[in-house]
């Protein structure tokens, strides 16, 4: 069964329902949370004044106000202009997990060096790396892109630490993003799953890669009290015109789908995500702009009949991201015909948490007696 209102449905996503007028849970979710009147308040413009002032006060006397990751994708470069716009000093961060597309490094040098911003890159160890990624794909777990993306936030916490920065700039948006249904990704900064997943599946050699401990994660939020600022919220975002102004006027080109400016996740999105999981992310991807506006149901039904990726670039993508983490043909696929297992199969950080708020609930119990 299809959503009346956006495209998702029950194919690949267990978690999803329909009431009697065949609306899905995920729509009545997002009119609920992220298009009522409350969050409307909430992202006013007076607020986005608030908290640029804010970012600018704390930025005084230091070399920069804020930090932002850059991918090269339409979200974060668009992010990276407002900063310009707003006139804000952000230090641009860049993860390179050896995946990168030469057009993503182009799209990438393009913008920075018109921006004139300062720009530091973290490459990963990729031996590590490529380990890891091995481990999560013979585990058969779903969100194998958990590992760049716990990375990119655990380096990101750490340099805002290391630069004196309190704000952390974020290119998520509700009107992109906010639809992504449960059981197609998981807890991006649970560092427990990632080093049980790994530790089960061939490889324990942690050295180098980038991870936020539950007490280093602590640390950050009541000691540093680091703050994550999502400015695409406050504005009216527009996926088309950001991309038409990033072309415009910072030379960058188009990847062709979301997140695309990597191979492995190209790759991941168009053959892994499909044909193991049953999952084509770009439902929810399309759903999102439907329930933003910016595009009609019946777009989104045309852009589906197309393929998810070109054939041909598909078929040298497998035969590279193959051999660069070797992988013979075969026993790639065979690991393919496995059945997928969850996340929560492995250990998890919610015992971590639990056990945490149990705690707080004793303190304040003592306390306020």
């Amino acid at each position: 069964m299809q959503c009346s209102n956006c495209i998702l449905d029950d194919e690949g996503c267990t978690t999803i329902s329909f009431n009697k007028d065949g609306v899905c849970n995920y729509c009545t979710d997002y009119e609920l949370n992220y298009n009522s009147e409350l969050i409307k308040q909430k992202f006013s413009n007076e607020n986005l004044k608030n908290i640029i002032n804010s970012i600018k006060n704390d930025g005084k006397g230091k070399k920069y106000d804020c930090l932002l990751g850059v991918s090269g994708g339409v979200d974060s470069s668009y992010l990276a202009i407002l900063c310009k716009e707003y006139g804000l000093r952000p230090l641009i961060i860049h993860l390179d997990n050896g995946w990168n597309s030469e057009l993503s490094v182009i799209n990438i040098q393009n913008l920075l060096t018109k921006l004139q911003f300062d720009y530091k890159t973290h490459i990963i160890d990729w031996e590590e790396f490529k380990q890891m990624q091995k481990a999560y794909i013979r585990a058969g777990v779903i969100d194998i892109e958990a590992l760049t993306d716990h990375a990119i936030l655990a380096t990101m916490l750490k340099m805002a630490k290391d630069h004196d920065i309190k704000y952390v700039l974020s290119g998520f948006n509700y009107a992109t993003e906010a639809i992504m249904p449960k059981g197609w990704t998981w807890k991006k900064e649970d560092w427990v799953n990632i080093k049980d997943i790994c530790e089960k599946n061939g490889f324990s050699g942690f050295k180098t890669y980038p991870h936020l401990s539950f007490y280093k994660k602590l640390f950050y939020n009541f000691m540093l009290k680091l703050e994550v600022v999502k400015l695409l919220n406050f504005i009216d975002y527009n996926k088309e015109d950001a991309k038409k102004k990033l072309i415009a006027h910072y030379d960058w080109k188009d990847y062709g789908g979301k997140h695309f400016e990597s191979v492995f996740t190209r790759f991941y999105q168009s053959y892994i995500l499909p044909r193991k999981f049953g999952v084509d992310k770009r439902k929810a991807h399309l759903s999102n702009l439907i329930l933003s506006k910016q595009i009609t149901r019946p777009q989104a039904l045309e852009e589906m009949k197309k393929p998810i990726c070109d054939e041909k670039v598909l078929s040298e993508d497998k035969a590279y991201v193959l051999k660069k983490l070797g992988f013979t043909e075969n026993e790639f696929n065979t690991i393919m015909h496995f059945k997928p297992t969850p996340h929560n199969h492995y250990k998890t950080e919610s015992t971590y948490w639990n056990n945490y708020f149990k705690l707080v609930k004793i303190i304040k119990k003592v306390t306020f007696r």
